[in-house]
C-alpha cells in the first residue's frame, strides 16, 4: 500500500521540480535535449519537473548532472541541526574519579 505524502512534502517536491524546470529554461535547453542527455524518457523529465514522487532519485541526479547542478546534492542534510541536537542530548558526561586515596 502506497503512503501518501503530506501536503507540505508534496509542495517541497513540486518546488524542486519547478527549480529544475527553471534551471533548464535559463540554459535554453528543451525538455527533449535534457531528457536525451540524461538518458531518460521525456515523460520522465516532465514528471521530475512536476515533482512526481514516483521518480527514482537517480533520475533526478541525471538531470542535475546535465544542468551542471549535481554538486547541489552535497548540501542536503549538510548542516543537520536537529540531528546534532539529538546527538548532543544523548551524550553522557563521564563522572570524575575521586582523587582521594
Amino acid at each position: 500500500m502506497k503512503r501518501a505524502l503530506l501536503p507540505k512534502h508534496e509542495r517541497l517536491l513540486r518546488g524542486l521540480g519547478e527549480n529544475i524546470r527553471l534551471a533548464r529554461l535559463r540554459r535554453n535547453l528543451s525538455s527533449e535535449q535534457v531528457a536525451e542527455r540524461a538518458g531518460i524518457a521525456r515523460n520522465t523529465l516532465i514528471k521530475i519537473e512536476n515533482g512526481d514522487e514516483g521518480v527514482a532519485i537517480g533520475y533526478y541526479l541525471r538531470v542535475l548532472i546535465v544542468l551542471g547542478l549535481e554538486e547541489d546534492l552535497r548540501n542536503v542534510a549538510q548542516d543537520d541541526i536537529l540531528g546534532r541536537k539529538l546527538q548532543d542530548a544523548g551524550l553522557t558526561v563521564a563522572k570524575r574519579v575521586s582523587k582521594t586515596k
